[in-house]
């Protein structure tokens, strides 16, 4: 298991989502396949709905395409296939599908 934070910035284009966090260090310790991620967020009032970023989706399908998300949405959790929140990543050769 990995964890991860947000690392914000002023600058918020240099923030990092724990999502990515989380792969990162993952990675730097050797990890190269992924089943499960889940994702929570937390305010002062509660939870918070918490759907990954597009940049954290496109990071995570270079690893695991079939990766399956729990996060909340809608007022519930629901679980996906990283395929479902991202239908045309990036490819390596530089071009979508």
């Amino acid at each position: 298991m990995f964890t991860g934070a947000n690392i914000e910035n002023a600058s918020y284009g240099l923030s990092v989502c724990a999502e990515r966090v989380a792969l990162f260090k993952a990675i730097s310790e050797g990890e190269r396949e992924f089943s499960e991620m889940a994702v929570v967020a937390e305010t002062e009032s509660g939870e918070q709905e918490a759907s990954p970023c597009g940049a954290c989706r496109q990071a995570l399908q270079e690893f695991s395409p079939e990766l399956k998300i729990t996060y909340r949405y809608g007022g519930n959790y629901v679980t996906r296939r990283l395929s479902e929140l991202l239908r045309e990543p990036f490819t390596s050769g530089g071009s979508n599908g």
